[in-house]
């Protein structure tokens, strides 16, 4: 059974990245499952530390992009929206080109946080980072005009 408040597209996941970090990384949506959604984000001199290995931040992006998106997937906007309280990352492993795919999953789903766990895999699957997100649940307050 799908956790989605509303079925999301992939389409309008990569549109509403435009002009973002994930545009500037390279980050692409590319599969939704019923319980995970997944992104891959190219290793390139964009993200590259100076040693040319990918950077542990940008691995830390991805994670927080894509437990982010997961998590305000699963929630009225109407009523509620997310936000990043703590992220945390293990790199098990370097990567110097190619391209990397994050995965992200709920481990917790509670009406004020959820918890996410994010991995991500090189091109032969290897693990190479593993995250942790834990995101605020935060009733949206109505403005004095009302909206």
């Amino acid at each position: 059974m799908p956790i989605w408040f509303e079925p999301p597209s992939l389409d309008s996941l990569n549109a509403m990245s435009e002009n973002t970090i994930h545009d500037v990384l390279g980050i692409r949506f590319s599969a939704i499952g019923d319980d995970y959604v997944q992104a891959t984000m190219p290793v390139d001199r964009r993200n590259h530390q100076p040693y040319g290995l990918l950077h542990g931040g940008a691995s830390v992006v991805l994670a927080e992009s894509l437990g982010s998106v997961g998590a305000g997937l699963c929630v009225d906007h109407e009523r509620f929206f997310v936000v990043g309280q703590e992220v945390n990352a293990n790199h098990l492993r370097s990567v110097r080109d190619g391209q990397v795919t994050g995965s992200a999953r709920p481990i917790h789903m509670g009406r004020r946080s959820h918890v996410w766990e994010i991995d991500v895999k090189d091109d032969n699957q290897r693990l190479i980072c593993i995250a942790r997100l834990t995101l605020a649940v935060l009733p949206r307050k109505e403005s004095p005009s009302g909206n």
